[in-house]
């Protein structure tokens, strides 16, 4: 899949070009129906179906205060639009100035930046630029005046309620694993950096990934035997998140800290894509380190049985 940051760097060669445009966060079994009918569109028309989102979503800009906590990382969202079979990605950078500009203005300098523009695929409720000025009917209005159709998908409906990313945001708060996953179409999996931690988990015997996992959603506290994914290999590990409260800190912070087993070398700056496989306990205050370091031992043990 060939990821663009302007629509002037497709080079389509004059083929038409089907769009799904969207925030995408999480590429639910909601959004999969958008980007399915792009590539269907694509194929019978012989043109290319070009995916285009945002770098961040367009709350952190318009309204901050009610800007969402991520499903997915930006490399996890590339990953699962690309599985679909999208030929292209355009990723537009979501800033102040793109805020202000409309949805009029937007569709037209897609569709002359781009060419032909054979159809353009959104959820049934979308809006966009400034003041939600685009919707569906706007699309068809200006599909009218520069030939290209317009879907507007409606939404898909799992046990009797509809798929968004804010129910699926409000399943991972809540344990809902298994929920989450199904309403993904995937197993839910947690992407993020390595940084620098205190290396507390090496003095005890087991030496963690320490996860940068600010703006994302999280499951619930507790410790979890998860499968991670780091250089195109995959480790058993154990996953524990929490604020580490056996230890006496003036100001706990969450962390997120993966200890892979069988695995040794460095990992920072890495990328580690934690898939959730059971949850093994709650987090709890021990009353020394030893204590900790006894139930660490018994978590793996326990993980390598589970897997």
């Amino acid at each position: 899949m060939k990821i663009i940051h302007t629509a002037k760097e497709l080079g389509n060669g004059g083929r038409k070009v089907c769009l799904a445009i969207g925030v995408f966060d999480g590429v639910h079994l909601g959004h999969q129906q958008i980007i399915r009918q792009t590539i269907a569109d694509a194929r019978q028309h012989g043109g290319l179906a070009l995916v285009v989102t945002f770098d961040q979503h367009p709350n952190t800009i318009v309204a901050p205060g009610k800007a969402p906590l991520l499903i997915y990382s930006p490399s996890q969202k590339l990953r699962a639009i690309e599985a679909l079979g999208a030929d292209a990605l355009l990723m537009l950078r979501f800033d102040r100035a793109f805020s202000e500009q409309t949805g009029e203005v937007f569709i037209r300098q897609l569709a002359r930046d781009l060419g032909r523009i054979q159809s353009i695929c959104v959820g049934a409720d979308f809006v966009f630029g400034h003041k939600r000025s685009g919707n569906v009917a706007l699309l068809q209005k200006l599909g009218g005046e520069l030939h290209f159709t317009v879907h507007g998908i409606a939404a898909v409906s799992l046990d009797g309620q509809i798929v968004s990313s804010t129910r699926i945001r409000e399943a991972l708060r809540a344990g809902d694993l298994d929920g989450a996953s199904q309403m993904l179409g995937r197993a839910y999996s947690l992407a993020a950096k390595v940084v620098k931690g205190d290396k507390l988990g090496s003095q005890l015997g087991f030496p963690t990934a320490n996860l940068d996992t600010t703006g994302f959603v999280l499951p619930p506290n507790g410790v979890y035997a998860s499968h991670a994914t780091v250089a195109g290999q995959t480790y058993c590990a154990v996953l524990n998140i929490g604020h580490r409260p056996t230890l006496r800190q003036s100001t706990p912070q969450l962390r997120v800290e993966a200890h892979l087993l069988d695995f040794t070398g460095n990992l920072y700056g890495e990328e580690i894509e934690v898939t959730f496989a059971t949850k093994l306990r709650d987090e709890r205050k021990f009353v020394s380190l030893e204590e900790l370091k006894a139930q660490i031992a018994r978590d793996i043990a326990e993980a390598r049985t589970r897997f």
